[in-house]
């Protein structure tokens, strides 16, 4: 008799940057829009309120800068290291985060909505209010990091990884999700939007930890 074998489904794995940067020159000035930022090194710079729409950094690495309310609107990161950056009301709306590592990050309310991140690994540190929303992810790793309420309405999320996380009060509402992998989220709270899970990997604990919410987007009542 023949027998059937069941399919084992697997989650395509997230692509990582592979960063090389070449030797830095120290940059000590400020930030302009359209400004054009090639192998700088720029270190403890407070860059809060600065106006720099459109700028471009190439192997760029910017470390322990203050981006409090820095408009980089349409800005573009290209294979650069952003390390113990700090800002609150950062704006990113629509910019370009392509080969990028952001390494022990500390933000508040940063706006990247619109934005697209390709082959981008977020590490440790904390956002609060991550507003993700109409974004495009593609091959993004959060590794070791705290996101509090992060929304991601809208976005599109392809081959992204949640590892040693804390992923708390999540909004996913109207999201499309392919090859999300959300196994490694220590704490996983979705606040909205979990209907939009198709797409998503969890596990075992993680779905009965979600009973709760999927029986309400059902409209079960759970009675002893």
């Amino acid at each position: 008799m023949a027998t059937t074998r069941k399919k084992k489904t697997t989650v395509a794995a997230a692509r990582r940057p592979d960063l090389r940067l070449p030797p830095l020159e120290p940059y000590g000035g400020g930030l302009e829009p359209d400004g054009d930022y090639d192998g700088l090194e720029l270190t403890g710079l407070d860059l809060s309120g600065q106006s720099a729409e459109g700028a471009r950094f190439l192997d760029c690495a910017l470390r322990e800068c203050g981006l409090d309310e820095a408009r980089l609107t349409g800005a573009r990161f290209l294979d650069s290291v952003l390390t113990g950056v700090r800002g609150v009301g950062t704006v990113l709306a629509g910019a370009q985060l392509r080969d990028v590592e952001l390494v022990d990050a500390r933000l508040g309310g940063t706006q990247l909505h619109g934005a697209v991140l390709e082959r981008v690994v977020v590490r440790g540190g904390k956002s609060d209010y991550l507003n993700l929303r109409s974004a495009k992810l593609k091959d993004v790793v959060f590794e070791g990091c705290v996101l509090s309420e992060p929304d991601f309405g809208g976005a599109v999320l392809e081959r992204v990884e949640f590892v040693d996380c804390v992923l708390t009060g999540v909004d996913f509402g109207g999201a499309r999700l392919k090859d999300v992998d959300l196994r490694g989220v220590q704490r996983l709270e979705i606040a909205r939007g979990v209907e939009s899970l198709a797409g998503a990997v969890i596990s075992t604990a993680q779905l009965l930890d979600l009973a709760p919410v999927l029986a309400a987007q059902l409209g079960v009542r759970v009675e002893e």
